[in-house]
């Protein structure tokens, strides 16, 4: 008897049409509204930290001295399925989330340090990088300075792979 399907318990059914769909919510519109709500006292700096690799991008916002933390945020924490944590699109509402919350703190110059994963990795940073700065640009911080911090090796340990390199 292949053909027949069990049905659903109609208590199930309830609860999922109780719930509604999933809202997205666009940190764009959070943002802006943090920069309406805001009214700046004085200048005030940060520095942001961002991570960006092929599979995720990582945004840190710290004080000048970088031992307070600020605000954070990361694709993973925007988009719901895991290939699109690298994405251009999650970089760019991690960024609104992490503005809104440096705009509500009382930020509103900062420096950015973009970070690739280097060493025996990439040395170019990933597709959320670019997408990063200008959110960030467009939230309503000021920038003062980009800066590529990606560690580059100078003389380093061996690859890792052996002498005929990673067989596939």
């Amino acid at each position: 008897m292949a053909g027949k399907k069990k049905a659903e318990p109609k208590a199930k059914k309830e609860q999922q049409e109780q719930k509604g769909p999933k809202e997205n919510v666009s940190y764009e519109a959070v943002a802006l509204e943090a920069q309406q709500k805001y009214t700046p006292k004085a200048i005030r700096w940060g520095v942001a930290h961002i991570y960006s690799s092929k599979n995720n991008t990582i945004i840190t916002l710290t004080d000048l001295s970088g031992a307070e933390t600020i605000a954070t945020g990361s694709g993973g924490m925007v988009v719901s399925a895991d290939h699109e944590e690298g994405s251009p699109y999650a970089g760019m509402q991690a960024a609104y989330k992490v503005a809104a919350a440096a705009l509500e703190k009382g930020v509103t110059n900062i420096n950015i340090k973009i970070r690739a994963p280097g060493g025996h990795g990439s040395k170019i940073p990933g597709p959320g990088a670019q997408a990063v700065v200008r959110a960030l640009a467009r939230s309503g911080i000021r920038i003062g300075s980009i800066e590529d911090v990606t560690p580059m090796p100078t003389d380093t340990t061996k690859r890792p792979g052996g002498r005929r390199g990673r067989r596939v």
